[in-house]
């Protein structure tokens, strides 16, 4: 469903993503981990489309991001990092321009919007100004977007930032529900995430994979079975950087 194969970014002599190859199979959800600055979200930039890579290649159900963008994409479910907003539409607004840019219309549309909202729990604030939305809801709205059109691949950049941790639990369940039919990638910095929602993990470092495994494998490795250590034992910090 996702295959990226030797995909690097370079700005200048900067080299962000160094040749990352992984796949992610449909019912599996791969956590993507990594400190600040790894190459986490220049990936899934380049994986969906939205920066070219220096080189190598990444492909959504066989059809190439660079060589067919147009029908990759419609593959494609994506909440980017800071994903942007219409402050002044309402949530279910928002929703249905959402919908009609998929080409959504008629029943299709208002079942489409019906069912995000749903899904993401915005039933509350539906009819509520997006600039009156606390951080929470608005993270919530974007990622209603990316579910609209029942999409095969689900690419999460950072699902559930600003979320209180009730709505942390309802996103990761969520998650891992949507996961026994689509393939998903989400970044995270929240390491128990891990062991909630996914079926298999990989730790980058300065672009390039360090770790690649199972919860229980990667458990398996840390020591004292602390992800957290095996975090900061496969990582660089920019002190020791």
């Amino acid at each position: 469903m996702i295959e990226v194969v030797k995909l690097s970014k370079h700005f200048g002599s900067k080299v962000a993503v160094d040749e990352l190859s992984f796949t992610v199979q449909k019912g599996e959800v791969l956590g993507f981990l990594g400190p600040n600055g790894a190459g986490k979200s220049t990936t899934m930039r380049m994986v969906t489309g939205f920066i070219p890579p220096s080189s190598g290649e990444a492909r959504i159900c066989g059809i190439s991001i660079t060589a067919d963008p147009t029908e990759a994409k419609k593959k494609i479910g994506y909440l980017p990092e800071s994903a942007p907003l219409y402050n002044d539409m309402t949530v279910i607004g928002f929703l249905k321009f959402c919908a009609e840019i998929r080409k959504l219309s008629g029943s299709a549309k208002k079942d489409a919007v019906e069912r995000a909202i749903e899904t993401c729990f915005l039933g509350s604030v539906a009819h509520q100004s997006i600039d009156t939305l606390s951080k929470g809801y608005r993270h919530r709205t974007c990622l209603a977007q990316a579910l609209l059109h029942d999409p095969e691949v689900l690419i999460l950049d950072e699902p559930t930032d600003g979320l209180d941790p009730n709505q942390k639990y309802e996103v990761r369940q969520l998650i891992k529900r949507l996961g026994e039919t689509k393939a998903i990638l989400f970044s995270t910095h929240i390491l128990e995430e891990v062991e909630a929602s996914c079926t298999r993990a990989i730790i980058v470092d300065r672009g390039r994979i360090v770790e690649d495994g199972t919860p229980a494998e990667l458990i398996a490795k840390a020591p004292h079975g602390s992800l957290t250590e095996l975090f900061r034992k496969v990582t660089t910090s920019d002190t020791a950087a």
